[in-house]
Order: C-alpha cells, then structure tokens, then sequence
C-alpha cells in the first residue's frame, strides 16, 4: 500500500481520521516535534525514512482567530512558510501533496462561490492559508482542499439563523476521504448551503436561535460555497 504522512495528526480532524483509518498500517502521523514543518532537515529524514506517496497536510495554527491579528509572525511562519517548505520537499520526492485549506478565502458576501471564483480572503487566517494555497498550486501533483466542517456534537448552545455556510462533520469527511485522494487542483468540502442554526438542530433539537448582528469584524453572512464538483466525485 502507497505510504501516507498526515500532518497535524493531533489536531481535531487528525483525531477524527485516525480514529476511522486505524486499520490502515500505510498511515504515517508524525508529531510537530519530529516533523517541524519549520524545519526542512527534519522533515526530510523523515521523508526518506518513510518514503511515502502522499502528504495530507492539515496541519495549521488556526484557533483562536485573533491569534493571526496578535501573533502574525507565528501565522506566516507556519501557515506560509511551512506549507512552501513541504511543497519543496514533495517536489524533490514526487510526492503528491493534498492541502488543507477554508471556504474563508471566498469574499464571504454574496455565497455560492465556485472553485473558479475570484478569492479575497475574509481575516489573517484566511489570508494565511491562501498563502499555502499559493505555493501549493505550484506543484502540478497536489490537491487543494477548501473546507468548511465542524466538531460532532456542535460545541455551542446556540447558532446564528441568519448566518448561511457549508458546515459539515469532521466525521462526515473522514469517512469519504480516500474518495479525494487521486484528484488534483481545487474542491470546496462541506454540506448542503443552509444556515447555522438549520444544520445545528438536526444533530441538537435543543439549541437554541440566534441572530448575528452586522458589525464590524463579525462573521461573515453567507460564505457558501458551490460544492457541485464534491457531489459529483462522492
């Protein structure tokens, strides 16, 4: 079986996957400290050890949002400059790289936006993940991700009605994943375009609704996404 390195093994998407791929030997989840994506001597004794076909990348500094206002050396090193360091190591391995990126590069205002769509990304974390994004697309053998999902049970006792995205279950990816392995470019990842509140009381009949008032550095509105080419490949 092709071997595999999933980066940001730790993280909440990481645990979610290993947890339905735990069968599969081939994958590879090496800690922060051994594969330093800041780190390219590091990363590529592992390379070499391993010898995969693959990097999932998803590892990222993402929550808090505020971190990428207060901490943007710490969101270029690792979001940008990170991801352009395994880009050059998949490069020299041929190594097909599949990156994990948001539906927050989309300008967030009108909704429905496709893969094609012209892209202005909403706050500094958007802004580093395009960063990654920019790098990746120049490597022909990889596949860029941009995906709006959530934790299961959504974490909160209320959701916005008003608010409209593509909320999806890390568990409902996970179990598709490898459906998206042998594709290349770009796909928008998430659920049918509804709002917050919709999706969140069919796992929660008890949360509560609430409206999100228009102001400045709130959530944006509608940052739907067509996730047309995702059916499709489902």
């Amino acid at each position: 079986m092709k071997k595999i390195i999933f980066t940001g093994g730790s993280g909440k998407f990481g645990k979610i996957f290993k947890k339905f791929h735990s069968n599969k030997k081939n994958i590879y989840y090496p800690s922060s400290s051994i594969f330093d994506v800041l780190n390219i001597k590091k990363m590529e004794k592992y390379i070499k050890k391993i010898k995969p076909k693959f990097i999932f990348h998803a590892a990222a500094i993402s929550r808090p949002m505020d971190l990428h206002k207060k901490k943007i050396d710490k969101s270029v090193s690792v979001n940008i400059i990170g991801t352009s360091n395994i880009v050059n190591l998949c490069l020299k391995y041929r190594i097909k790289l599949i990156y994990f990126s948001t539906n927050y590069v989309y300008p967030s205002k009108k909704g429905n936006y496709s893969e094609k769509h012209p892209l202005l990304p909403f706050n500094n974390y958007a802004w580093s993940k395009l960063g990654g994004e920019c790098a990746v697309q120049m490597l022909k053998n990889s596949l860029t991700l941009r995906i709006c999902m959530t934790e299961k049970p959504f974490g909160y006792k209320y959701a916005y009605s008003n608010l409209k995205t593509n909320f999806m279950f890390h568990e409902d990816l996970a179990k598709v994943f490898f459906k998206l392995v042998n594709k290349t470019g770009i796909v928008n990842i998430g659920g049918p375009a509804q709002s917050v509140y919709n999706f969140a009381k069919k796992s929660n009949k008890k949360i509560k609704k609430k409206i999100l008032k228009k102001k400045k550095n709130s959530l944006p509105l509608n940052s739907t996404m067509n996730i047309r080419k995702f059916r499709g490949i489902l």
